[in-house]
């Protein structure tokens, strides 16, 4: 471990960390001596917030950075669901076709870095694999895992967390479990703080909930409501009466302390039956939820939809929700172990499979709407909102396989083939419309949309014999159908598949074979404007850049009445490529631009490094080969989370390796190499404002240096 910047994705640290200076100081320790650290210990003991800690202040360590990967939104038992979540954690974006496993291995190999795995207990099995994977290849990886259990690896050093420190029976100073107490309490009571008169109540308090923080925490809450001394006669009362029967059998686990048991049972018990009811039934969200979303779900006769807003508030109040602002709305989410408590209710009232079918409507709506307006002006509002309703989409694919029913997980993977083509997910996109279309063979509309899906996933991994084959498969299933969008589709396919095999001129043949005019409504009409920009990259190819310059830029035209952003960004990229070849390179850096605006607005990194190299091969043209090789080591750095540079192009390799070697003849091997570290290692987002930006006017490119001397 070296000294370093802070990289990495670690959370915003909600409320201050209370005591815990001596597990720091150990988990630090800890982690510079062995590879493997678990923090375990029963839930509600604080493991998250802890490791959250750790993390941060190990992260200026790593050269690499220190990056959090969230275990609870992913189901039990979902096969390879692990290292999709650390590729998505990580600044990696493959596109490929190998394993996850393997591609995350790679990403981590020669790097320094800290990942953070945190609430493995229902991965346990995943994470063992994992780990002994990932800590064979990587040498400079280090992993901070938190969980109820150890993951069993010999090479793991277990830390076992204690609740906080509560005073004695005795004693009135303040303990760590006292300071928590009181500083939660002035949060839900304002004014409110320790004094002569309510120490010792304090104390007494502390010490029938063992100091446990997420059962201080709720006891808190409670104090808006009930004054100190009769909260403690009501948890007395409750000890004796329920002791630890009450809510879920948690044995086969570390089995829970019956402070918690005590402290979300007794703030079940005090909830009104709606609010009881909404708790049960908002366990099925996996991650954050919104508040149409729980409204959706959860609402019915018993439960009427304009009374959740209310609840939710309710909720947020006694400490069950977390309350989360964001630049796209409010939303809320659960801690683990109150979800784990809804989730005993929901099964108790026998309502668990009709609310996760609610669940999967819903979400299933959702990307439905997505769908259709994926090619309007809302077009970047959908990719973010989709992206973070990721966890819940999973859920809800998840559910579908785990019902069996092939036809709404065709469904479902079909109405989000923009998430899967457009916004960097085709790998986990491969995952599910696989499985999907082995559930239910034949034919039908929803079968044709998930073909498509999983053809445009080929396209982006670049399996040219997977596209033509699909193309076959999806004009099988779309036999019959009325739906005139649909010869866009199939062409599309089949002609990306010879492009990406090479054979430009065969591909040319599949597009002009197809209608000239543009369709109006239909399931595939998004496929229209993918088959012109195909096709315009397909002249590029064969050399015919002024036809190529013409099908672009009525292409981006269209795409710009329309305010959609993708293709549009795509036309500018290849508008770049015929001008640059036409020799009108300020034209073709300008072009360029736009495309690298579009496509860093929808994080399309594979757009983003393509439009780079781009860039650089322009500055090379103008003569600023410092610039070029700058752009190079820019692109590269997105490259290396990509899995295969220049999308395996050849044509695009081709030009990529006479950029390199003109530039390092002009700059000689030590000055281009200072030259392209210095862009490897910018930010990223600093890289591409820079290259946004238009050189100043009076700047002119200094004369290179003669490599020969």
């Amino acid at each position: 471990m070296v000294a370093g910047r802070r990289v990495g994705n670690l959370p915003e640290e909600n409320g201050r960390l209370v005591g815990r200076r001596a597990e720091l100081a150990q988990v630090a320790r800890a982690c510079e001596r062995h590879r493997l650290v678990t923090v375990t210990g029963v839930g509600g003991v604080g493991k998250t917030r802890l490791a959250r800690r750790a993390a941060g202040r190990l992260q200026p360590s790593f050269a690499d950075g220190a990056w959090w990967v969230e275990l609870s939104p992913l189901s039990a038992g979902r096969e390879a669901a692990l290292p999709y979540a650390i590729a998505e954690a990580l600044p990696l974006a493959d596109q490929t076709t190998r394993p996850m496993l393997e591609v995350v291995a790679e990403y981590l190999a020669g790097r320094d870095l800290l990942l953070v795995w945190d609430t493995c207990e229902h991965l346990v099995e995943d994470c063992r694999k994992a780990a002994a994977t990932l800590l064979t290849v990587a040498p400079g990886l280090r992993i901070l895992a938190t969980g109820r259990r150890p993951l069993g690896l010999a090479c793991e050093e277990v830390l076992a967390l204690d609740p906080l420190p509560v005073p004695g029976a005795d004693e009135d100073e303040a303990a760590d479990a006292v300071v928590l107490l009181a500083d939660r309490a002035a949060e839900a009571v304002p004014g409110f703080t320790v004094s002569a008169a309510n120490r010792a109540e304090l104390a007494a308090l502390c010490r029938r909930l063992e100091g446990l923080p997420l059962a201080l925490e709720l006891a808190a809450a409670r104090l808006r409501e009930i004054p100190l001394p009769e909260l403690n006669r009501r948890l007395d009362d409750r000890y004796a009466i329920l002791g630890t029967t009450d809510g879920p059998d948690y044995d086969a686990d570390p089995p829970w302390h019956q402070a918690l048991r005590t402290a979300i049972g007794w703030s079940h018990q005090l909830c009104t039956p709606a609010e009881r009811l909404l708790w049960a039934r908002l366990s099925v969200f996996a991650g954050s939820f919104d508040a149409e979303a729980a409204r959706q779900v959860c609402a019915d006769k018993l439960l009427p939809g304009q009374e959740v807003p209310a609840l939710l508030g309710a909720l947020v109040e006694k400490s069950i929700l977390v309350w989360e602002p964001t630049g796209a709305g409010e939303r809320y989410r659960m801690l683990d172990t109150v979800r784990e408590y809804g989730a005993h209710w929901l099964r108790g009232l026998g309502e668990e499979r009709v609310v996760r079918l609610r669940h999967r409507a819903h979400f299933l709506h959702l990307s439905r709407t997505a769908d259709a307006a994926w090619s309007g002006p809302g077009q970047v509002v959908w990719r973010d909102r989709t992206v973070e309703e990721f966890a819940n989409l999973r859920a809800a694919l998840d559910c579908c396989l785990a019902e069996e029913d092939g036809h709404a997980a065709q469904e479902l993977g079909g109405a989000l083939w923009f998430f899967w083509y457009a916004c960097g997910f085709s790998n986990e996109g491969r995952h599910y419309l696989d499985r999907a279309l082995a559930l239910a063979p034949g034919s039908g509309p929803a079968r044709a949309k998930a073909l498509l899906a999983r053809g445009l996933v080929a396209v982006i991994q670049g399996d040219g014999l997977a596209c033509i084959r699909l193309a076959v498969e999806f004009r099988e299933a779309v036999a019959g159908d009325t739906d005139d969008t649909a010869v866009f589709a199939a062409a599309f396919l089949e002609g990306v598949g010879h492009a990406e095999c090479g054979r430009h001129a065969q591909a040319a043949e599949v597009y002009d074979a197809a209608p000239r005019t543009r369709p109006g409504t239909g399931r595939y009409a998004a496929m229209w404007f993918q088959l012109q920009a195909s096709s315009a990259f397909v002249r590029v190819n064969l050399g015919q850049f002024a036809d190529a310059e013409m099908i672009a830029t009525e292409l981006r035209a269209e795409c710009a009445r329309r305010g959609e952003v993708h293709v549009r960004a795509w036309s500018d990229y290849i508008r770049a490529l015929a001008t640059l070849a036409l020799g009108r390179a300020e034209e073709a850096v300008a072009h360029a631009r736009n495309a690298l605006d579009g496509k860093r607005r929808l994080h399309d990194s594979l757009g983003i490094a393509l439009t780079i190299e781009l860039l650089a091969s322009a500055a090379g043209t103008a003569g600023d080969a410092a610039q070029t090789a700058r752009l190079l080591g820019l692109a590269d750095q997105i490259w290396d989370t990509l899995g295969t540079p220049q999308a395996g192009i050849p044509e695009l390799i081709a030009t990529r390796q006479a950029c390199e070697a003109r530039t390092r003849h002009l700059l000689g091997d030590d000055a281009y190499r200072t030259a392209f570290r210095t862009g490897y290692d910018t930010h990223l987002d600093t890289g591409i404002t820079e290259a946004l930006r238009p050189p100043d006017p009076s700047y002119q490119a200094p004369a290179q240096p003669d490599p020969t001397g």
